[in-house]
């Protein structure tokens, strides 16, 4: 299907990765396969305890060049449309050429970041001038990162770190935000009451990427039904909102002890200046009431707590990069709220800068005890922080503007990636992520550009042996 296009060997490599069960979590039989052919040329392979896999290749006329460390992920995103029989722990992906591209036939195509392995594949097998070369595939990276979190720092040894993950062909990724989460419970004490209540609902908000997508100007549902909370002024009988910690919370629900009558024009009120607050971002945002049975209330001082603290709670951009123009350095985001017999909130918080992410988690922790909340954190990762005066991104620039005639873009995300902990662990600093064309990626309608795929190969293959010559 796929054999008459160029590279051949990249394609082939990429056909015969289609036919390989690896969905997140499920990496056995792919890492098994680039062992067979790292081993099938001669290369040093190596598994470690987490399943990452390091294949190592040896100079060709650069010896004395630093070793580059090639990484790419071995999972895919295993999703298909609702009227396709696929089973992803067994049958192949059905790639087919439309047009310009290769897409799949009814499931994801896998080019996340399976376009990767097969590029990594055809490099072990070319004979190129480069320097000492090193090839790590790693596990788990689309639910989690933990085959990156996982890495020893022994395990590889490249001084470069080149990511094949980027999407964007043209495009030299040069930084991402670390992360972390902030679980904030406040105890609450309840009273018994029996009356009538009213349900408030703010429905109809886009949400979106927690942090792609922090700077579109979005609403939170959640910091929106605090505002009107604190604006009614009535007792809680529960309160949620947000689903993930990694999306900006669309819809909120709370309970409160009042007639639907009595707080009728203070809600039209607030969602009129909702309303004019977001009228270009968000045209479909409303509030709903309902009649409810209210059994139980948070007591004076938990009431008081809990409005305060979710007032006072940061939402949104902090701070914009200083070296990247329009780049989003740090923001946080009141992604959930769940009541039982605490009031539980996570807050997740992003910033390429490590010490910028520190202070806002310890001002989140600083805010949630001064309301008499216990804070823990978790999840956490670092950044990568672009720098612009890279030696590998200044080579990297020059190979492509030799090959295409103009300058690549540089560009950095407000999103977590692999680099950022690879580069943590291994104490790496010269990094960047590029890659051919692919749209659409974790959707049936994911797609990769195959002109972009040659033209990309033959940019790698210039890049890695203008590094080895250049670098001092």
């Amino acid at each position: 299907m796929l054999e008459n296009l160029e590279p051949k060997i990249v394609w082939k490599y990429f056909e015969e990765i289609c036919k390989i069960p690896r969905c997140s979590k499920h990496e056995e039989k792919i890492a098994e396969y680039i062992m067979e052919v790292a081993k099938k040329n001669g290369l040093e392979c190596y598994k470690d305890e987490v399943g990452n896999v390091v294949v190592r290749k040896k100079a060709n006329g650069y010896e004395n060049a630093p070793m580059i460390t090639l990484q790419c992920h071995m999972d895919m995103v295993c999703e298909k449309n609702k009227d396709v029989e696929h089973d992803f722990s067994k049958d192949a992906i059905k790639p087919y050429i439309e047009g310009e591209w290769v897409k799949a036939k009814g499931t994801t195509l896998g080019a996340d970041n399976g376009i990767g392995i097969a590029i990594c594949l055809a490099l072990m097998e070319t004979d190129f001038k480069h320097g000492p070369l090193e090839f790590l595939f790693t596990v788990d990276e689309e639910t989690g990162l933990t085959g990156a979190f996982g890495l020893k720092k022994d395990f590889i040894k490249g001084q470069i770190l080149i990511n094949l993950d980027s999407e964007d062909f043209g495009v030299i990724y040069i930084g991402c935000a670390g992360g972390g989460n902030s679980t904030i419970k406040l105890p609450l004490k309840y009273e018994d009451v029996e009356g009538e209540g009213t349900r408030i609902m703010i429905k109809g908000l886009k949400g979106g990427h927690s942090g792609i997508e922090i700077d579109k100007g979005r609403a939170n549902s959640i910091k929106l039904l605090a505002r009107l909370l604190y604006s009614i002024n009535k007792r809680i009988s529960k309160i949620e909102g947000g689903d993930k910690h990694n999306a900006i919370p669309r819809e909120a629900v709370a309970e409160v002890l009042a007639k639907k009558e009595e707080i009728m024009d203070k809600v039209k009120e607030m969602e009129i200046a909702f309303k004019n607050e977001y009228s270009r971002t968000e045209p479909n945002l409303k509030i709903e009431m309902e009649r409810c049975e209210i059994k139980k209330v948070f007591d004076e001082d938990s009431n008081r707590k809990a409005i305060h603290l979710l007032m006072a709670l940061p939402h949104g951009v902090l701070a914009m990069s200083q070296e990247v123009k329009d780049l989003v350095e740090t923001s946080t985001n009141l992604a959930t709220i769940r009541t039982n017999n605490e009031l539980t909130i996570v807050m997740s918080s992003r910033s390429s800068i490590n010490t910028a992410l520190d202070a806002t988690m310890q001002s989140i922790r600083c805010i949630g005890e001064l309301a008499g909340a216990k804070v823990e954190e978790g999840g956490k990762y670092p950044g990568w922080k672009p720098n612009l005066d890279s030696k590998i991104l200044k080579i990297a620039s020059n190979a492509f503007k030799e090959l295409y005639g103009k300058e690549p873009e540089k560009k950095a995300i407000h999103a977590g990636l692999e680099t950022g902990v690879i580069g943590e662990i291994a104490g790496i600093k010269e990094i960047i992520s590029i890659g051919p064309q692919i749209e659409h990626p974790h959707s049936p309608d994911e797609r990769v550009h195959i002109e972009s795929v040659e033209k990309f190969w033959k940019y790698l293959l210039h890049l890695l042996e203008k590094t080895a010559k250049e670098w001092d």
